[in-house]
């Protein structure tokens, strides 16, 4: 079977907040608004349930869309996970009689979001801040009502395994799933027509290998409750998945096929990196040496195998690598980065060995020496220039969506110190 091309492309995770195009019907009576995560409406004749919520910012838009559908009473919110993208839009389509639908551990995950807010706010900040801030732009250009404030919602319905309800002749069957992004995830099947919402059980990208890790600062999730979390769903057999961002995944063997593809690559990863750990190897080493074998390739556009190499490692192990003594100890290496271009003979011999790295293909040996330099000349103009060709380099190759956000990040801000710096020495002639 051909794997259609969102499955098999190498990156793709591209988003943007809800727009004033009608909701998409995905059936007769379920509905898909898409945003900064796909919200979801389910039309029965006895009211309507609304799955998941987006942002408080774009709740109206999809509360406006989902109306022009249906203005039945919200009988039901449900919640596939805590995530500031799920839960914030909550009141605005919160009202009398509805119930919010979340698992049991919804309320820790989101008392815990909110305990380092600032600090997860500042590290996904790279990625989402633009296109957070042209949609707020746009909406206060084109409206005088306030934008309604993100929702903490406290779910008046909680689970903790499995929780049967119906609507209008409509049967919901809600799974825990704790192996997903968040220890509060579920999945929402209903077996009557053999639909499955997932959220981002699978991550936010689907095809691709999940994010065991990221870079913005999350809990780890653990390998072996992901694999059961995904086995509870192909146990379901779903004929049609709705998830977490983009399409719909359609046809049952296409998903057994995606799935048990996925459930190989994770084991795959977790497998030899714990052989690797039992035999002795640095997670360095096994993070370059562990790739999937072709019948399990999966993309990599969102989480990456070497990142969850990585993940495995330090969930089993912590973060006490056993390479040195000074790993214990506060004080970073780059507290003796002067000493060393000190003894080099100054920064200028530094960069010229980094320029050499780079024009050899290794750039990251490249930022490495850069960064060197930079701890002892902060301002060093060959040192910023030596950084901004590897990370430009580096971004060339990038296929992932948060690498590829994170060296953006990194490219603009060494632009900016070289223009400052440029600017700095017109001055002072």
């Amino acid at each position: 079977m051909t794997r259609p091309l969102y499955l098999s492309r190498p990156s793709g995770f591209a988003i943007q907040p809800a727009s004033d195009a009608p909701a998409r019907p995905i059936n007769d009576f379920i509905y898909l608004s898409e945003g900064l995560s796909n919200s979801f409406l389910v039309v029965t004749a006895a009211g309507r349930v609304v799955i998941n919520t987006g942002m408080g910012f774009e709740a109206p838009t999809h509360k406006r869309k989902y109306d022009a559908v249906d203005t039945s009473p919200i009988r039901y919110i449900m919640l596939t996970q805590g995530h500031v993208d799920h839960v914030g839009g909550v009141d605005v389509f919160r009202e009398a009689g509805c119930e919010v639908v979340a698992h049991a551990n919804n309320r820790a995950h989101q008392a815990d979001d909110a305990r380092i807010a600032q600090f997860r706010a500042a590290r996904s900040a790279f990625a989402f801040q633009q296109v957070i801030a042209r949609a707020l732009h746009h909406i206060q250009d084109n409206s005088d009502a306030p934008l309604p404030a993100q929702s903490r919602p406290e779910p008046s319905l909680t689970f903790d395994d499995r929780l049967e309800l119906e609507l209008g002749g409509i049967r919901f069957e809600l799974l825990a799933a704790p192996g997903g992004e968040t220890t509060d995830s579920m999945v929402i099947w209903l077996p009557q027509h053999r639909i499955c919402f997932t959220g981002n059980l699978f991550s936010a990208l689907f095809g691709h290998f999940p994010n065991l890790v990221t870079i913005r600062g999350d809990r780890y999730r653990d390998t072996t409750r992901f694999i059961e979390s995904l086995d509870r769903v192909l146990d379901l057999q779903p004929e049609l998945l709705l998830v977490g961002h983009h399409e719909p995944v359609s046809g049952r063997e296409l998903i057994r096929e995606e799935l048990q593809r996925l459930r190989g690559a994770v084991c795959h990863v977790h497998d030899e990196t714990v052989r690797g750990m039992n035999e002795g190897r640095d997670v360095y080493t096994l993070m370059r040496d562990i790739s999937l074998p072709p019948e399990l390739e999966v993309g990599e556009g969102y989480g990456k195998v070497s990142w969850s190499v990585r993940a495995i490692w330090e969930t089993y192990a912590g973060w006490f690598h056993h390479r040195s003594t000074s790993e214990l100890y506060a004080v970073p290496a780059s507290s003796v980065h002067p000493d060393l271009v000190a003894l080099a003979g100054g920064p200028d011999a530094v960069v010229k060995r980094a320029r050499e790295r780079l024009e050899a293909g290794e750039a990251v040996e490249a930022i490495h020496l850069a960064e060197v330099a930079l701890a002892a000349a902060p301002l060093h103009s060959g040192a910023l220039e030596a950084s901004l060709a590897a990370h430009e380099q580096l971004e060339a190759l990038s296929e992932n969506f948060w690498l590829t956000s994170w060296l953006r990040k990194q490219i603009a801000h060494l632009r900016d110190q070289i223009a400052a710096f440029g600017r700095a020495a017109q001055e002072a002639k």
